[in-house]
């Protein structure tokens, strides 16, 4: 039996015992929970001053290899002009061997003067000849120099001979980039993107992984890593057509996360039934229905979940005629089971939001992208209009109607950064679809744990897994409903400031203190 450990005088954010401030943790379960004058002994004891206890995150949608060579490597967000790319890229070629692959992420052109990207001509003298990728914020396309060009056949889908590629080319280089990234490095930023998790209160982490976006060899990888103990838990999901028994070998929960039925907004790759404005295309649709109902059919029969990434309203909808096909097949009972995902679910209409309710669809989703991306103003205001624009990533009419949301980042498209997320949700740029912060906080909590099947997780109540984090509150923040607020209280007030992790609690391990960090 493990020392138990008493945590008082905290505000515990509880629905089973409101207005607690004590909770005992013995053998990786809450044993106790309740007021400081009632605390039972325990072998040890930790004072938090005051500090907010609440259940720890769950990120429903990253991808920690990636989210790790930003974090240690070449990050090009925030990057304003071409130029200002192409000077980073030099700046830090020029403390890399002469062999090594320039491999960087970050850059959006959507908000530059000048929206066109770097060619492979200017990667070229950038790097000092290097072999260069640099992917968009989107991750469905990258500038890449002439030495990843040459190695992409102009016959691939997606292939432009100024470097930008998209679509089956993109996927190409790729490949070849991430492939000249050894292990140890590779292991370096799987661990460096679970402890940046574990210092913002992140208990979990989903990962989504397949062919295009990561090897079989790194995912297995990044799941053992999470096992040793330490660090976030890991529940990967493997996006591969027909691959249910596939994902199971390589240690997945589920057959589905980036398994692609389209690509993105950001470059014009996300399948739409009416075309972008700013580009003579509807996107592109990667599977047919008939193949949706296949791979979810073999989902059922094996036992695992599964899954499509699909954002574009034709995308969404190909997904559900597809989950119409294997209902016809196993019933809808067995679909419903199985709590499938889609991830991203951006651009949707009434009917395609039926379709989620009647399969009991988990909708993974990334509030993010209307913060960074919606609005009149935004990206997606120039790929689709104002309207659309604002008619997208439609948290509050999912919630509305009982859809499971299960919250993200997919990092690194956008941070980790779970309060940031719920204030994106609680802030939507259309007030009609904002959601309010107990909803979006049990999306970011329960919601993960429930996408997995994990239903017990996510709360803080006796018996229970300990898994929570500390948080320090900003003076004069407040508290809503025993959570954060995140918006201000009127137009003309100050944005609150989000609370910062003191320490991060799984299963009763601490996995992070701020004092040890």
């Amino acid at each position: 039996m493990t020392p138990s450990t008493l945590y008082r005088n905290a505000r515990v954010y509880s629905a089973t015992v409101p207005g607690a401030t004590a909770l005992l943790v013995r053998d990786g379960r809450i044993d106790w929970l309740g007021g400081d004058q009632d605390a039972p002994p325990a072998d040890r004891v930790v004072d938090l001053g005051g500090a907010l206890v609440t259940p720890a995150f769950v990120d429903a949608h990253v991808h920690a290899f990636d989210t790790g060579l930003v974090l240690t490597g070449l990050d090009l967000s925030g990057t304003r002009s071409r130029a200002d790319v192409l000077d980073r890229v030099a700046r830090h070629a020029a403390d890399l061997p002469g062999d090594a692959v320039v491999v960087g992420h970050g850059w959006d052109e959507s908000g530059w003067a000048d929206q066109r990207p770097p060619t492979a001509a200017e990667l070229d003298r950038a790097a000092g000849g290097r072999a260069v990728y640099l992917s968009q914020a989107s991750v469905h396309s990258a500038v890449v120099s002439s030495a990843l060009l040459a190695r992409v056949s102009p016959d691939v889908p997606g292939y432009a001979g100024d470097g930008w590629l998209r679509r089956d080319a993109h996927h190409v280089a790729r490949g070849v980039a991430h492939g000249s990234i050894g292990a140890a490095q590779r292991r370096r930023a799987q661990v460096a993107a679970l402890r940046h998790a574990a210092s913002l209160g992140i208990a979990a982490v989903h990962e989504c992984g397949g062919p295009g976006t990561s090897d079989e060899e790194g995912f297995q990888a990044l799941l053992a890593s999470s096992r040793e103990g330490g660090l976030p838990e890991v529940y990967g999901y493997w996006g591969e057509l027909g691959a249910a028994a596939k994902a199971r070998e390589l240690g997945a929960v589920g057959a589905g996360g980036d398994l692609y039925a389209d690509g993105a907004l950001g470059s014009h790759t996300a399948h739409l039934r009416e075309p972008y404005r700013d580009a003579d295309t509807s996107g592109h649709g990667y599977v047919s229905a008939e193949q949706v109902a296949e791979h979810l059919v073999g989902c059922v029969r094996e036992g695992v979940q599964g899954g499509f990434h699909a954002i574009g309203d034709a995308a969404i909808g190909t997904v559900l005629d597809g989950f119409a096909k294997a209902a016809s097949v196993v019933g809808v009972d067995a679909l419903r089971a199985g709590r499938h995902r889609i991830e991203h679910l951006e651009i949707l209409d009434r009917e395609l939001i039926r379709g989620l309710v009647e399969y009991g669809v988990v909708a993974s989703v990334q509030p993010a992208f209307d913060r960074l991306w919606g609005g009149e103003h935004g990206m997606y205001a120039q790929r689709l209009g104002v309207a659309r624009s604002l008619s997208s990533n439609p948290l509050g009419a999912l919630s509305g109607v009982g859809v499971a949301l299960a919250f993200g980042s997919d990092s690194p498209v956008t941070p980790l950064d779970p309060w940031g997320t719920l204030r994106a949700a609680v802030g939507h740029h259309n007030p009609v679809y904002r959601i309010g912060v107990r909803t979006a906080f049990a999306a970011h909590t329960r919601g993960g744990w429930r996408a997995v099947h994990r239903d017990a997780d996510g709360r803080l109540a006796p018996g229970v897994s300990a898994t929570f984090a500390v948080w320090d509150v900003p003076v004069g923040a407040g508290l809503t409903g025993g959570l954060p607020t995140l918006v201000p209280a009127g137009p003309d007030e100050p944005v609150p400031a989000l609370p910062v992790c003191r320490r991060t609690v799984l299963r009763g391990e601490v996995i992070y203190d701020v004092e040890d960090a």
